[in-house]
């Protein structure tokens, strides 16, 4: 049997107290002739999170049993502050395929995808708290979705797929408190995000989203040395992807790097908010905007100088309005917390602060204004 010689430990052993900077701190080696993890997708769902074994020891602490691969995007879909913690797991002797830098892998059939989602410092303990673990798993040739909601006590996350609110109040980077009442999402606003052509279809893993180091840890004994590796190379290496991909890759990056021209900074922001649902096939296909990053070198995708078909106000001249964030749509709807208005429609509460900064600068900065 094929074992996995490394696999990730999380800290979560000392999960309360862990922020999101030291988050894969106290990286540790699995023995490795534990056997990996075997699963049937034709028995899924489970009707708990712990039923699948995806995950060793006490539940919360998420430490991935064998096979169970850590795995993080460039960018990330901001889903009012929440972070995430990501996994993927394949069917032994299976891997996924390259199918083209901007386009997701082509997964095989028992594939699984794993999200939770978690909060630091939440009050009143001040300690960590996992609201929801998504999953992704691909049967039959189509990926279906399995929701997952955690109990107060973070022992249990049970199978839900009706869609619930929970109340999280935290203290951000800053100290601040924060309140907001989570959307723990139903199976139909699922795929109205995750859809292409009405089929259910994962949005984050795409080469050009992994194509970055991810710190994985070494083979050093006693003490565990951190060894950044590229994340496509260490797929390939455990055998969840197929080699022969290309070595050059059009690879985004992290929108909020100051050291990236800003207009490239909000294509690859807009690419992983916005794309999914503005291409063909999509929940807003009708409109003219087309933001995957590898379209969005044509600022006319991006809705500059291009009357809005749908102004939400009369000053809303265009979808972007060179030099004008009063007279441009975009802005507005990045803006809103309104649910007609926002954009994303689903998927946050709150206004993302940072991104809309850089959204207005992006705009005051464009030359020469609209016609």
């Amino acid at each position: 049997m094929r074992k996995v010689l490394l696999v990730l430990v999380v800290c979560f052993v000392t999960f309360a107290s862990c922020t999101k900077e030291n988050l894969k701190d106290g990286l540790a080696l699995l023995d490795p002739s534990e056997d990996r993890l075997e699963l049937d997708v034709q028995d899924f769902p489970f009707p708990s999170l712990a039923d699948y074994g995806f995950f060793k020891g006490r539940l919360a602490e998420l430490r991935p049993a064998a096979g169970v691969l850590p795995y993080e995007l460039i960018n990330i879909l901001f889903t009012d502050y929440a972070h995430k913690l990501r996994f993927v797991w394949m069917p032994e002797g299976t891997s996924a395929v390259y199918n083209g830098d901007h386009d997701v892998l082509d997964f095989p059939d028992g594939a699984v995808l794993i999200k939770n989602f978690y909060y630091d410092r939440v009050q009143p303990s001040d300690s960590r708290r996992i609201i929801e673990t998504r999953i992704m798993f691909k049967r039959n040739g189509l990926w279906e979705f399995a929701e997952y909601v955690w109990n107060d006590e973070q022992t249990v996350a049970t199978l839900d797929m009706d869609g619930s609110f929970t109340p999280v109040t935290w203290l951000d980077d800053n100290g601040t408190e924060r309140s907001i009442t989570f959307r723990i999402p139903s199976s139909a606003e699922c795929l109205t995000c995750h859809k292409l052509y009405d089929e259910a279809i994962p949005i984050g893993p795409k080469p050009q989203n992994l194509n970055s180091s991810y710190d994985y840890p070494g083979r050093t004994q006693p003490s565990v040395v951190v060894e950044p590796m590229n994340q496509l190379m260490k797929w390939a290496e455990v055998g969840y992807l197929q080699r022969g991909f290309p070595k050059n890759i059009e690879t985004v990056p992290h929108w909020d790097d100051p050291t990236v021209d800003i207009n490239t900074r909000v294509r690859a922001y807009v690419d992983i908010h916005c794309a999914h649902c503005h291409q063909e096939g999509s929940h807003c296909d009708y409109r003219p905007m087309r933001f995957a990053f590898h379209e969005t070198a044509d600022p006319v995708n991006l809705g500059v100088c291009v009357p809005p078909d749908d102004p939400l106000l009369p000053q809303h001249t265009y979808i972007v309005a060179s030099g004008n964030t009063e007279r441009s749509l975009l802005h507005y709807r990045f803006a809103s917390t309104n649910e007609d208005e926002r954009m994303p429609l689903m998927g946050r509460t709150l206004v993302h602060e940072e991104a809309l900064t850089l959204i207005s600068d992006w705009i005051n900065g464009l030359q020469p204004a609209c016609q």
